[in-house]
């Protein structure tokens, strides 16, 4: 009889994977590739550099980091010592990064390149930072210790550290809406669960080549590392989409299998297929999250990746992963963000708690693994976010994000509570309009936000990119949409924009938009 043995920790998909397929290529980046066998090696030498360092069980260790061979070594090194990992994006200012070195109370921090400068500045104020490693040190950056001597210096000696699936694995800091960073709580069990559900319903398996442009600070981008490591897959990760074309060439020189994605992304490849016909046959997934999919986009997207199978996703860092929509239905329910991820239930629900009826409003709940243990040194939020759910003891996330659902139990994104524009009486979801606008030919970009007005209590404002060689006024903008929406939901006026300000997910900042008005 054959023993099983269930994955529990985070990093056991690189021991297993290093076992099984030692010569395989785990990861491309640039010009290094490291094999599997490679990979461990790396990070158990940072799993005993950071422990020679002081790093124990449960510590923080903070990555300031590119998307690069450094930071794929550290998250799983850092999971091999027994620590907690904290991806930092590296477009963090030195001030916010100081923040969250201090809320989390790093133990260790890990950076690079031309961002070292504002790491050492930021640690050097941070009294429980016990060291700070640097790596691909430019000339004029002094200070800290070298990573590369540190990771030659350093054992390959496994080191047990005790680890269990409820220990902490990583802090995954967001922003949300407003305020300061909020550090997610995911432990090795939820992170497991979710790496395996998501992989599962993607239909992803060891031969698959997956890109990862998307920031490792990025729970999206984080995860295509992890599933890639728990399928025995190949990574290739690229610092970002910075340059389209450099990204494209990367595609078919890679033979590239699934293309994790958010719609600025596809906006601009709809706009160069447009231009010049781009066609990228190798790709069997195409997924997008962190802002809807517009059903507009599919055509462009099926033209782009005629092999592909296109995946409209929601989640939120809180959980993950909430639910996909089978790309067999696709054309069926386009505007909807699917059903609950495998072993996990949702619910949509009223005021009183009872569920909505198909087509009614209500806040979207979360039951689940996924679920996060709550936000780090912050138990007001994390009360705010975490209810009482069905079973006695347990905990089920509010995500305060509007839905519907239809009658086959499909959800539909709606907005955020606070997102919702009052208008005439009526509450206009700004999804809804966005949709109509990007119907409109020569617009490829659209953001909806209310502003406040004396006779209609709240007015829609429409900010819109328009499309290389389109010349679309706003007053023609306005009586296009007028065609496609409810006359209470058309916008009161149109601002185009050169860009959109947006997160480094890839999410539009409608607050930023709201200081404009």
């Amino acid at each position: 009889m054959t023993a099983i043995h269930p994955i529990r920790l985070l990093h056991e998909p690189l021991l297993r994977s290093a076992g099984r397929t030692p010569e395989k290529i785990a990861l491309v980046t640039g010009e290094t590739r490291l094999t599997y066998s490679e990979l461990l090696e790396a990070a158990t030498r940072f799993a005993n550099a950071a422990r020679a360092l002081g790093v124990k069980r449960g510590d923080r260790v903070a990555l300031y980091l590119e998307n690069s061979a450094d930071c794929v070594t550290a998250v799983y090194g850092t999971l091999i010592a027994g620590g907690v990992f904290v991806i930092v994006n590296p477009q963090t200012k030195e001030d916010k990064l100081q923040y969250i070195l201090a809320d989390c109370e790093a133990s260790l921090l890990v950076t690079e390149g031309t961002i070292s400068a504002a790491g050492l500045s930021a640690a050097s104020t941070v009294p429980s930072v016990l060291a700070t490693l640097v790596g691909s040190r430019p000339p004029a950056v002094e200070g800290g210790l070298d990573l590369a001597q540190a990771l030659e210096a350093a054992a390959t000696d496994l080191p047990i550290e005790g680890t269990i699936a409820l220990d902490l694995a990583a802090l995954i800091y967001t922003s949300g809406s407003t305020g300061l960073p909020k550090g997610v709580m995911q432990t090795h069990q939820s992170m497991v669960f979710a790496a395996e559900s998501v992989a599962q319903y993607l239909r992803l398996d060891e031969d698959d080549r997956i890109l990862g442009l998307l920031p490792l600070a990025f729970d999206y981008g984080l995860y295509q590392l992890l599933m890639s490591v728990r399928l025995g897959a190949t990574l290739v990760l690229e610092r970002s989409f910075a340059y389209p074309a450099q990204i494209i060439r990367r595609v078919e020189e890679e033979a590239i299998t699934v293309f994790p994605g958010v719609p600025t992304v596809y906006a601009t490849l709809i706009a160069s297929n447009d231009k010049k016909p781009l066609r990228l046959p190798t790709v069997r997934r195409v997924t997008n999250t962190a802002a809807a999919l517009l059903p507009a986009m599919h055509e462009g997207l099926r033209a782009i990746f005629p092999s592909a199978l296109i995946f409209a996703m929601y989640g939120l860092t809180e959980c993950k992963r909430v639910s996909y929509l089978e790309p067999e239905l696709l054309t069926q329910k386009p505007s909807s963000v699917g059903r609950p991820i495998p072993g996990t239930e949702t619910m949509v629900l009223d005021t009183n708690g009872n569920r909505v009826a198909p087509g009614e409003h209500g806040v979207l709940y979360v039951r689940g693994p996924h679920v996060m243990v709550g936000y780090w040194n912050k138990p007001d939020l994390t009360a705010e976010m975490l209810k009482e759910g069905p079973l006695p003891g347990e905990r089920m996330l509010c995500t305060h994000v509007l839905f519907t659902v239809d009658e086959d139990g499909f959800l539909y994104f709606v907005g955020r509570t606070d997102d919702i524009i009052k208008s005439r009486g009526e509450k206009v979801s700004p999804l809804e309009v966005e949709n109509a606008l990007i119907g409109i030919p020569g617009v490829v970009e659209a953001a909806v936000i209310g502003v406040p007005d004396d006779v209609l209590g709240e007015a829609v404002r429409a900010y819109v990119i328009l499309a290389e060689g389109a010349t679309l006024t706003p007053a023609e903008i306005v009586v296009a949409c007028r065609a496609r929406v409810e006359s209470y939901m058309v916008p009161r006026d149109v601002v185009v924009l050169d860009e959109l300000p947006k997160t480094t997910s890839g999410k539009v900042r409608k607050a930023s938009l709201r200081d404009l008005s």
